[in-house]
């Protein structure tokens, strides 16, 4: 067996479970593997055995190890196998007094629907739109009203099951196997997962305060990509929103760009009334050349399952008779209900409720490390990004807290450099004692 207590560098019960999670990350100690007693390991380091007791626990609640009664403790299997490689560790499956791995809402600051559910399916019953496959897949209304809404100036527009599933689509229509697609690095992990799936390469390019780097930008489009995708507003996992400046920018580098000179963006406003920062699309100035793709998950529901696509006509149409063949279309009772949350004063006002709290939220956490020496600039939406010498060793401090994050290696493209690790913080959760938890989260900053 693997000798750890020859890894452990501190015996206290975080310094032990930190040497342990980090042989398991390692690959060290292989999924299965049986751990020794309490007693024999509290024997080897020379403390006592609820001090290990302790580790051991802290090891549970990260997911780590797990116990089989008199059979012992052993390193735990590999997670579910239905989610995506990246998805992994991010689904909050496991036990914590505060959760601010998810990158979800605040359940208490979205809208009720009761109300509206109850007119939508009375509207649905009196129409004629259930009764045919072969109608328009959207209803007129909410066509009508996204059509007001839009960032810049668009030719068609169609509703999707949420923004990953126009993502998705968009790049079913635009890209071959093998193609490129320039992303920031960071980035939201399912879009890696997904383009895997599609055999897809990226190419990463880096973000400042203002939104991607021009000249990171620039670097990344001479790599001929066939699609750039971009999250324009509380980027996932930075909480950056790009300014109208820095988005003017970006479409003319890419205009310039001879490489790149065919590549579609695809836009990924996936926190849309929640942001803070004013609505920015490169398709103000690049229209025919750029698909944008709204969610509505964050603001009113992530059970809701729909988003809306906008873009080049030829591209949108291809998309449409696309899903035509698959999902079909997007549930016209559900497009009717968003169109009531969209247009009902009471919904309006939490929405709008929701983005303050979110904005306060974050201007709280940001104040609160300050105080702590740990200075980060104020984020947009849900998410923070904080940075930490060692992830896997700031995770486990966290958890022994009873904090879980979300580990930063999954939303990188490529690998950090030492030392500039980081992890997820949804900071949008968290209404009360916001100052006690930046006392931990700077701790392991500092660290």
């Amino acid at each position: 067996m693997v000798s750890i207590s020859a890894q452990v560098e501190e015996a206290t019960p975080v310094g032990i479970a930190g040497a342990l999670s980090r042989m398991i990350t390692s690959g060290e100690l292989a999924p299965g593997t049986r751990l020794p007693t309490v007693r024999d390991l509290a024997a080897d380091l020379g403390v006592s055995p609820a001090t290990v007791s302790l580790a051991w626990r802290t090891l549970r609640t990260a997911g780590l190890v797990t116990s089989r009664g008199r059979s012992g403790s052993f390193v735990r299997s590999g997670t579910r196998a239905w989610l995506p490689s990246r998805y992994r560790g991010l689904d909050g499956s496991y036990a914590a007094r505060l959760d601010l791995s998810r990158g979800t809402p605040d359940p208490l600051l979205l809208p009720s629907i009761g109300e509206v559910l109850e007119q939508a399916a009375v509207e649905s019953r009196r129409s004629e739109r259930t009764g045919t496959y072969l109608r328009k897949p959207d209803i007129a209304p909410l066509h009508d009203l996204l059509r007001e809404t839009w960032p810049g100036p668009v030719e068609s527009l169609t509703v999707t099951n949420g923004a990953l599933d126009g993502i998705d689509r968009a790049l079913g229509a635009l890209v071959h196997f093998g193609d490129r697609v320039a992303v920031e690095s960071p980035t939201f992990p399912p879009f890696l997962d997904l383009l895997e799936a599609h055999g897809l390469a990226p190419v990463p390019f880096d973000l400042d305060a203002c939104g991607p780097r021009v000249p990171s930008f620039r670097v990344a489009l001479r790599r001929a990509p066939a699609v750039v995708l971009l999250q324009p507003r509380a980027h996932n996992p930075t909480g950056v929103s790009t300014t109208p400046e820095r988005a003017e920018a970006l479409a003319g580098v890419l205009r310039r760009t001879r490489e790149a000179d065919r590549a579609v963006v695809v836009e990924d406003d996936h926190a849309w009334a929640i942001s803070s920062a004013p609505m920015v699309s490169l398709g103000r100035w690049l229209p025919d050349r750029v698909v944008h793709v709204r969610s509505f998950s964050k603001s009113h529901g992530p059970d809701l399952r729909i988003g809306a696509l906008g873009g080049p006509r030829e591209i949108v149409d291809r998309i449409v008779s696309r899903r035509l063949l698959g999902p079909g279309w997007t549930s016209r009772l559900t497009q009717s209900l968003l169109w009531g949350l969209l247009t009902h004063p009471d919904a309006l006002a939490t929405v709008e409720r929701a983005r303050e709290a979110y904005a306060a939220r974050q201007r709280s956490f940001s104040e609160s490390l300050a105080r702590q020496g740990v200075s980060m600039p104020v984020a947009d939406g849900l998410n923070a990004w904080l940075p930490v010498s060692l992830e896997q060793s700031a995770l486990t401090h966290l958890v022994a807290a009873g904090i879980l994050v979300a580990p930063g290696s999954p939303f990188e493209v490529t690998n950090p450099a030492q030392g500039r690790e980081h992890v997820r913080v949804t900071v949008g959760v968290v209404a009360e004692g916001l100052a006690d938890v930046a006392a931990h989260l700077a701790e392991v900053a500092r660290r």
